[in-house]
C-alpha cells in the first residue's frame, strides 16, 4: 500500500479505467505490483481499500466501473449510511441540543495491545473536527466526540479503516459475537502454535539424541526439512497478530510493544531456514514455536480476563429487552423492537419483565427492581405520574407507561456513556506509565543491539539467540495494562454497588482524599421536605400565598420546590424570574415582584422577620412582596436523615478522614444535625460562594478533599474539590459537575468506595512495582545468557498475565 520508485506499466487507471495523463506520477502498490492511477482521489481510494484488507475488490471485477459509485468497494460505501440523521437517532447523542457536537460509543475491531490504543488515540484525535476520541483497552469500546459541521461519523470510522482496524457503532450483540469470534480465533491459532510446538519438540530431542550418537547427516537435514515445514504455519499463521500490530506501529513510525516481539520471531526462523538451505549451523524452531506459543497463551489469558473486567458494562447493556408491547390507539396491543421506540408512545410492562425505556406510569401502581442500575437491593414502588427507569424490572402488577426517552438520552445509555468515559479516561500514573512504556520500546531496541555486538565475538549464532531472548523477555506490556486493567475492574465492582465512576482520576483522587465535606438537604437528609405548616403574615390569605409561592418555585429542582408544587394544581403566570443561588427567587406575580427565599436573605432585603419556634429539624422559607416590602408568609418545612448517615460518618472517621458539614441551611438546624452525626466541623447559613471559600481554605491547608451534595447550590463547590460525589436523586448540574455519582444513595457505600479506590491504588503500585522489577531482573538475565528464548517467552506471558490477574480481584464483587 505505497507508492513504488519502479514505472508502473503504461494502461487506464488502474482503478476507475480512466487514461492515464501524461507525466502522471500517482501510483499505487497493488497486489505486489505498482498501479498506475489517473488522479490524486483514484490514488487515496485505491490507498484506502488496500490498507483495509479489501484487495479482493480488484481481484474479482469483472469489468470497469461505469457509475462512480462502483469506484468504491461496498465495506467502504456502506459507512456513509452511518451519517443518516434517522439512523445515529439510536446510537448518537447531540451534546449541545442542536446538533453540531456529538458522541458516539464505537467498537474497535483488531486491537491486540496497549500500542493500538495509543496509535487509533492519535490518529484519529488528529483528524480535523474530532474534539475527543479514547479507547477503552478492556472492553475495545470507544468514546467518540465530534463536530458535525467539520467532520461526519463515516469520515471517522474510514480513517480507523485506513491504518488497519475495523469501527463500528456500539450494540451489545455484535460486541459479544465479536468477544466470541476473537476467542475463536485466538484459539485456532494456539491450537495451530501448540500441535506445531510439540511436534518440532519432538524432532528436536531426536536430533539432539542423534548428534550425541553420530546421526547420519542425510537424516538429520531431512528431520530439520520436516520441522521447517511444521514450524512455518505457526510462524506464518499463529504469530500473524504480532506481525501485523508491529508492522501498523512502524508505519506510524512508533516503537510498540509487538516490535521485539516480532523481530525475535522471525529473525529465529529465518536464522533456523538459513541454517536449513546451506546445511550448517544449528537450528532453533523449537525455541521459536515453543516461545510463540506461551506468548499466544499468555495473549489468551490476558484476553479472558479482559473480557471478565468489562462485564459490569455488558450487564448493563444487556438490561433492555429486545421487544416492546406498545399500545395502538384503538387500545391493541403491537409487539415492536425496542429501537423502534418513540417519545409519546405508551408500552404495556406486565410483572417480571424489564421496563423498555425510560417512562412515565400512566396506570397501574406496582415495584420497581433498579438493582442492577443503582445498586439498590430492596424494591422501590411505583404509581401514577411516578417515572420509570428503563432496564429496572417490574414485580408485581402491569403497568402502562409513557415512553419519555429513547436512545442515547435514556438514563441507561447514560449511565453507560459515564462509565465508559471513566474507564478510558487515564489517570496522571497511567499517563505516566504510558510515557514510561513508549520510551522503553525504544531503549529496549539500542540494548539488544549493543547485547548482539557483544556477544557477536562468541559466534553468531550465540548472540543472535542471546539477543531474541532479550527481545523476547522484557514486557512493556505490564507498564502499560498496570493501571487501565484496575481501573475498569475498580469501576465495574462499584458501578454494581450503585457507585458510578464518572472520570478516570476519581479513584486515585478519593484514595488520597483526607477530608469529605458534606451539604445537608438531600445529602445527609432524605430531601424529600413536607410543608408542616403556613404562617402568614398582615392577613395574608394562605392558599393564595402558597399559590404564588409555587409558581415562583415551579422551574426549581430543590427539595422546598417539590414541596410547595405538590399543594398546588393551578399555577398562575409568573415573568421575569430570576434566581439567585442560596438565596431565593425574585419574579413578577400578578403584575406585582414578589421574592422567596431564606429568613436571612429576606432581612438582606431589610425586612423584619420574627423568630419562630420549631421542632428539631424544621427550617422555613419566606415569601414577601418586594414593591410593598413587607412579609407575606413563612412556610415551615420538615425533612429527616438518612437512616445510614450516622453508620456512614463513623465508618468514614474510621478510616481516617476528617468529616465536615457544610450548608447553606439555618445555621440552628445544621448545629443539630451535626451533633446527631458526631460531626464536629459545621457551619450553616453558607452561600455558594462561602461554601466555595471554606473548601478553598482547606485545599490551602494542604488538604484533598472530597465533596459530596446534590443540588444546583453545590455545583461549583462541587467543580473545585479534588473529587466530588453527587448524589442520584440530585440536579443534573451537580451530576455534570461530579466525578462520581451515588445512585443508589445508600451513604454506607460512601466508605466502600473509599475502601475500593485505596486497594485499586494499592493494586495498581503493585502493578507497577512489579512490571519495573520484572524487568530490571530479566534483561540483564537474559542479556548474560542465561535465559533461554522459551523460558523468556514465558516470562513476558507471566508477566502481563500477573498484572491482569491482580487487577481482577477488584472485580470479585464482595463489596456489595
Amino acid at each position: 500500500m505505497s507508492e513504488t520508485g519502479s514505472k508502473p506499466e503504461p494502461g487506464p487507471c488502474f482503478h476507475c479505467g480512466l487514461p492515464v495523463p501524461e507525466g502522471s506520477h500517482w501510483c499505487v502498490e497493488i497486489e505486489g505490483e505498482p498501479r498506475a492511477m489517473c488522479c490524486a482521489g483514484c490514488e487515496a481510494v485505491a490507498r484506502a481499500i488496500v490498507e483495509s484488507g479489501m484487495e479482493d475488490f480488484y481481484r474479482y471485477r469483472t469489468a470497469n466501473p461505469k457509475r462512480p459509485e462502483d469506484l468504491v468497494p461496498e465495506a467502504l460505501r456502506e459507512l456513509e449510511v452511518y451519517d443518516s440523521d434517522a439512523l445515529q437517532k439510536r446510537f448518537v447523542r447531540q451534546v449541545d441540543g442542536g446538533g453540531d457536537i456529538r458522541e458516539a460509543a464505537l467498537i474497535l475491531e483488531g486491537i491486540t495491545c496497549a500500542a493500538c490504543v495509543w496509535l487509533n488515540e492519535k490518529h484519529v484525535s488528529s483528524l480535523p473536527g474530532v474534539l475527543e476520541f479514547r479507547v477503552n483497552y478492556s472492553t475495545h469500546r470507544a468514546q467518540l466526540r465530534w463536530d458535525n459541521t467539520q467532520i461526519h461519523l463515516s469520515d471517522v470510522l474510514r480513517a480507523i479503516s485506513e491504518i488497519g482496524y475495523h469501527a463500528h457503532p456500539f450494540d451489545p450483540a455484535r460486541q459479544e459475537q465479536l468477544q466470541k469470534k476473537e476467542r475463536a480465533q485466538a484459539l485456532k491459532r494456539l491450537a495451530v502454535a501448540g500441535l506445531g510446538a510439540m511436534q518440532v519438540m519432538m524432532l528436536a530431542v531426536a536430533m539432539y539424541a542423534g548428534e550425541a550418537q553420530g546421526m547420519d547427516e542425510s537424516l538429520r537435514n531431512f528431520m530439520r526439512w520436516v520441522s521447517l515445514v511444521i514450524a512455518a504455519p505457526v510462524i506464518l499463521y499463529a504469530a500473524w497478530p504480532f506481525y501485523r500490530s508491529a508492522w501498523q506501529d512502524l508505519k506510524r513510525r512508533r516503537a510498540g510493544m509487538d516490535v521485539p516481539v516480532s523481530l525475535a520471531i522471525s529473525g529465529g526462523f529465518l536464522a533456523s531456514v538459513w541454517a536449513t538451505v546451506t546445511g550448517a549451523g544449528h537450528v532453533y524452531y523449537d525455541s521459536v514455536t515453543m516461545f510463540t506459543f506461551f506468548l499466544l497463551v499468555g495473549r489468551y489469558l490476558e484476553m479472558i480476563a479482559r473480557h471478565r473486567a468489562g462485564q459490569a458494562a455488558e450487564e448493563l447493556v444487556r438490561l433492555l429487552p429486545d421487544t416492546a408491547t406498545r399500545l395502538t390507539a384503538d387500545g391493541g396491543e403491537q409487539v415492536v423492537p425496542v429501537d423502534e421506540l418513540e417519545l409519546g408512545d405508551r408500552v404495556l410492562v406486565r410483572p417480571g419483565d424489564p421496563i423498555p425505556a425510560d417512562g412515565r406510569v400512566l396506570e397501574g401502581r406496582s415495584s420497581v427492581d433498579e438493582s442492577l442500575l443503582t445498586g439498590e437491593s430492596l424494591p422501590v414502588a411505583r404509581g401514577c405520574g411516578d417515572e420509570v427507569i428503563g432496564g429496572s424490572i417490574n414485580i408485581e402488577s402491569p403497568l402502562v407507561i409513557e415512553v419519555i426517552r429513547v436512545g442515547a438520552d435514556s438514563t441507561l445509555s447514560a449511565i453507560l456513556r459515564l462509565l465508559e468515559r471513566a474507564q478510558s479516561e487515564k489517570p496522571a500514573i497511567a499517563r505516566q506509565a504510558d510515557r514510561v512504556a513508549g520510551w522503553f520500546v525504544l531503549g529496549l531496541l539500542v540494548v539488544a543491539a549493543g547485547v548482539f555486538a557483544w556477544w557477536l565475538p562468541e559466534g553468531l549464532e550465540r548472540a543472535l539467540w542471546i539477543t531474541i531472548s532479550v527481545l523476547v523477555v522484557t514486557c512493556p506490556c505490564a507498564l502499560s495494562l498496570a493501571t487501565p486493567a484496575a481501573v475498569t475492574a475498580a469501576t465495574g465492582s462499584l458501578t454494581r454497588l450503585g457507585v458510578l465512576t464518572t472520570r478516570g482520576h476519581a479513584l486515585e483522587t478519593l484514595a488520597r482524599a483526607d477530608h469529605i465535606v458534606f451539604d445537608k438537604t438531600g445529602t445527609l437528609t432524605l430531601g424529600r421536605l413536607r410543608l408542616v405548616r403556613i404562617e402568614t403574615h398582615a392577613g395574608c390569605d394562605e392558599s393564595e400565598c402558597l399559590r404564588i409561592a409555587a409558581g415562583l418555585e415551579r422551574q426549581s429542582e430543590h427539595p422546598v420546590a417539590r414541596a410547595l408544587l405538590a399543594r398546588v394544581e393551578a399555577l398562575p403566570e409568573v415573568v421575569e424570574v430570576e434566581a439567585i443561588p442560596g438565596q431565593g427567587i425574585r419574579g413578577r406575580v400578578d403584575g406585582r415582584l414578589h421574592w422567596i427565599g431564606s429568613p436571612d436573605s429576606v432581612r438582606a432585603l431589610g425586612i423584619e422577620v420574627p423568630e419562630f419556634e420549631r421542632a428539631p429539624g424544621e427550617s422555613r422559607v419566606c415569601l414577601v412582596d418586594a414593591e410593598g416590602r413587607h412579609l407575606l408568609a413563612s412556610f415551615v418545612f420538615a425533612d429527616s436523615l438518612r437512616p445510614e448517615a450516622r453508620e456512614a460518618v463513623e465508618a468514614l472517621r474510621g478510616q481516617g478522614l476528617g468529616v465536615v458539614l457544610l450548608s447553606g441551611d439555618d445555621p440552628e438546624v445544621v448545629a443539630r444535625v451535626a451533633a446527631e452525626l458526631g460531626i464536629g466541623e459545621y457551619a450553616g447559613g453558607l452561600l455558594p460562594e462561602d461554601k466555595l471559600a471554606r473548601l478553598e481554605a482547606l485545599q490551602q491547608a494542604g488538604h484533598v478533599v472530597a465533596m459530596v451534595g446534590d443540588g444546583v447550590n453545590d455545583a461549583p463547590v462541587l467543580a473545585r474539590a479534588q473529587v466530588s460525589i453527587a448524589m442520584g436523586s440530585g440536579s443534573g448540574i451537580a451530576h455534570a459537575s461530579a466525578d462520581m455519582v451515588l445512585l443508589s444513595e445508600d451513604l454506607r457505600h460512601l466508605p466502600q468506595a473509599v475502601r475500593m479506590a485505596r486497594r485499586t491504588l494499592a493494586i495498581i503500585r503493585q502493578n507497577l512495582a512489579w512490571a519495573v522489577a520484572y524487568n530490571v531482573v530479566a534483561i540483564p538475565l537474559a542479556a548474560a545468557g542465561l535465559v533461554q528464548p522459551w523460558m523468556a517467552a514465558i516470562g513476558m506471558s507471566a508477566s502481563s498475565l500477573f498484572v491482569v490477574l491482580n487487577a481482577l480481584r477488584l472485580n470479585e464483587g464482595k463489596e456489595r
